[in-house]
């Protein structure tokens, strides 16, 4: 499989993939290289909000794809992520978000981020679940980037895919994620708004 050339390249050849080569394993350093480019995504105040669940063990594969409704590609993909938030990242020693900051700016950004998030559930919820499309959408194209498809899925009981990931309280199932040996073509894209649509100048009308 060729890795599409450029970054334009590699965002036009993403597509979600259903069907993947079930034989096919990665190797571990280009796991660790995937997860390394995924840390690069952008999150709020640094936080990386984002937990990954790595499922290996097959058994728990089988029970995820039960509750992701049969999709095949739970168990096929050669990594698959249940890709997680942590809601309350924020207050847990937000100092480490910017260990290698001057002094006084990590001083600075670990009360930014207290005052930003503290008694706002809602926020620390939006913006944990943002961290989570970020790093998806980055390991989504850095896996393209490495000649692999994905498939990012939402399609499944959360509650139940929660109970298998034994899921702490102050954290969500953002998604899930495939990562794998493509053997079949995405469908054919299913079309998109006209930028007039999507697109607003300054503000609504």
């Amino acid at each position: 499989m060729t890795a599409p050339a450029t970054t334009q390249d590699i965002i036009f050849a993403r597509r979600a993939v259903k069907a993947f080569d079930a034989a096919h394993k990665m190797t571990a350093a280009e796991e660790a290289r995937l997860f390394e480019l995924a840390r690069q995504a952008p999150s709020s105040f640094n936080i990386q909000h984002w937990r990954f669940v790595k499922i290996t063990d097959p058994a728990q594969r089988e029970k995820l794809r039960e509750a992701a409704w049969g999709q095949a590609q739970v168990t096929d993909a050669s990594l698959f992520l249940v890709i997680c938030a942590d809601l309350k990242a924020w207050e847990k020693q937000p100092e480490r978000y910017w260990q290698n900051a001057p002094d006084d700016v990590r001083d600075f950004l670990v009360k930014a981020i207290g005052d930003f998030y503290r008694g706002r559930a809602w926020l620390a919820r939006d913006e944990a679940m943002r961290s989570v499309g970020l790093v998806a959408q980055t390991l989504m194209l850095a896996a393209k980037d490495m000649g692999y498809d994905s498939c990012p899925m939402i399609g499944c009981d959360i509650d139940a895919v929660g109970k298998l990931v034994n899921l702490p309280e102050d954290h969500a199932v953002g998604m899930l994620l495939a990562i794998g040996k493509g053997i079949a073509p995405a469908r054919e894209k299913g079309g998109f708004l006209p930028l007039g649509e999507v697109v607003v100048e300054n503000a609504f009308s």
